[in-house]
């Protein structure tokens, strides 16, 4: 594995990381008070960023999304294609990128400024989950012409909980994975 080029070994686990954000983003459950449904899509992305970080866990979300553009089905419920981009979730599908890059930002450069990694990466996933709400919500609002708050609470509120699980558990066993991948030398 040493003979490997570091380039090479960092676009296959980007391209690793990409396919576990195809397998876990589609699989999602509608619910009945609104055209969003509860999906492991963020929970995918989480997990991705706490192992690649900002760069390579940006890179891996849009080439996902490319995926999912050209018609795989790797959004939610098992769905691709530039209709389900533009539809009513497609505002949460671009907020990745950004929750993304926050998110990658944090864990990568805000330990510089705050030591405690732990609250740097709370703190950053709050404020990447919050960009990705904003971009869903006002997507969403647009789509369904409804106000903010009313969108806010069709696409985010009753969200919430879950998310701040999926958050825990892709945290969780993505420090673990990290580490491993680190002592392995693969990022």
């Amino acid at each position: 594995m040493n003979n490997i080029s570091p380039k090479i070994k960092q676009m296959t686990v980007i391209a690793l990381m990409t396919a576990v954000l195809c397998i876990l983003s589609p699989f999602s459950l509608n619910i009945p008070v609104s055209p969003v449904p509860i999906s492991l899509g963020s929970m995918a992305v989480y997990f991705v960023v706490t192992v690649l970080g900002m760069k390579r866990g940006t890179v891996s979300v849009l080439l996902y999304i490319l995926l999912g553009l050209v018609g795989l089905p790797v959004f939610s419920g098992f769905t691709g294609g530039a209709g389900k981009l533009f539809g009513p979730t497609g505002g949460y599908i671009i907020g990745y990128i950004f929750l993304a890059l926050i998110f990658g930002g944090a864990i990568e450069y805000g330990t510089k400024l705050i030591k405690n990694e732990l609250l740097v990466s709370i703190l950053g996933g709050i404020v990447g989950t919050l960009v990705l709400y904003l971009f869903g919500t006002v997507w969403l609002a647009i789509l369904l012409q409804k106000d903010f708050v009313s969108a806010l609470w069709l696409g985010v509120i009753p969200y919430i909980p879950g998310d701040i699980i999926k958050f825990i558990l892709a945290m969780v066993i993505g420090v673990q994975l990290r580490k491993r991948l680190k002592k392995a030398n693969l990022i």
